[in-house]
């Protein structure tokens, strides 16, 4: 079964332009709340040995007025509590409460965490993503070409968007596993794109008098099975890891998830008729009159 990959792409378009303002959309409404790493405050990750619930530990803490904090039920009796920054005292304090309540069996960590560091990531982590689309840019203009290259970042961005649109539709905080996250699906995205092209590349030389976006849909059909197969292998652990993983996994899991999803249809359904139509313009490849 060959799909009319290429004469639907008015379609792929307008879907790709709906979920980009949608996540837009998110974003603006919704946004992304920062996590500890980047505002500051103080983290507890305890185990208890009573069960209990997020609204009995928040009816704890409302004794020292931090009713708002951010809590957060892992596996079993676990709980993730962040709040703004607590000093030793009152952390001694809470604890007692706690456990005279609920009856502590872990005290896995306590952490007070500044505002600097999650500064120093969020930097990093913009400086990486330039150099990587910089580097991509020039390494797939040298391997393929330039038009190759603007086409592939093109997808990336798209899959970007959207992820960090789902992310912020979802509730999650701005964390280092976000970022981590966002920064490793730039890696699957591309190697996609690039079988892709690769084929694409392979079959111009064989390209004769046919139209250019038809060679380009044979040649997305060609590795279309391949495509899906590899990004399904892929995203079912990462899909597992979501839905049984620990609560500090679940954002890169969230991520990566979303990631992988995007990336495999950006690099069939927008870098693919992207390329077509803006090589369909160079005077070689203009569709030949019979």
């Amino acid at each position: 079964m060959k799909l009319n990959i290429m004469g639907r792409r008015k379609v792929w378009s307008i879907l790709s332009s709906i979920l980009i303002i949608l996540s837009f959309a998110a974003l603006a409404i919704f946004g992304i709340k920062p996590g500890i790493d980047f505002k500051g405050g103080t983290l507890f990750d305890l185990v208890f040995e009573k069960e209990t619930t997020v609204s009995e530990v928040r009816n704890v803490l409302q004794k020292y007025k931090l009713e708002d904090s951010v809590i957060q039920h892992a596996d079993g009796n676990e709980f993730l509590i962040r709040s703004s920054r607590i000093d030793q005292g009152t952390q001694k304090l809470i604890l007692e409460d706690l456990e005279k309540k609920f009856r502590i069996e872990e005290i896995r960590y306590i952490q007070d965490v500044g505002p600097g560091w999650g500064t120093q990531v969020t930097r990093g982590a913009l400086l990486a993503l330039a150099a990587s689309l910089i580097t991509i840019l020039i390494y797939i203009s040298l391997r393929f070409e330039y038009k190759m290259a603007f086409s592939a970042v093109t997808a990336l961005l798209h899959d970007i968007i959207i992820t960090v649109g789902v992310y912020s539709l979802v509730g999650r905080e701005l964390s280092p596993n976000m970022i981590a996250g966002l920064l490793t699906i730039l890696g699957y995205s591309l190697y996609d794109t690039i079988v892709v092209f690769h084929r694409i590349r392979e079959n111009t030389k064989y390209l004769g008098r046919k139209r250019y976006l038809d060679m380009v849909n044979e040649s997305v059909n060609q590795i279309l099975m391949r495509s899906i197969n590899t990004s399904l292998t892929s995203v079912i652990p990462v899909i597992c890891l979501l839905i049984f993983g620990g609560e500090t996994l679940k954002d890169f899991a969230l991520v990566i998830t979303v990631g992988l999803i995007a990336g495999t249809y950006s690099s069939i359904f927008v870098a693919s008729p992207l390329l077509g139509l803006w090589k369909e313009r160079e005077p070689r490849y203009h569709p030949q009159k019979s």
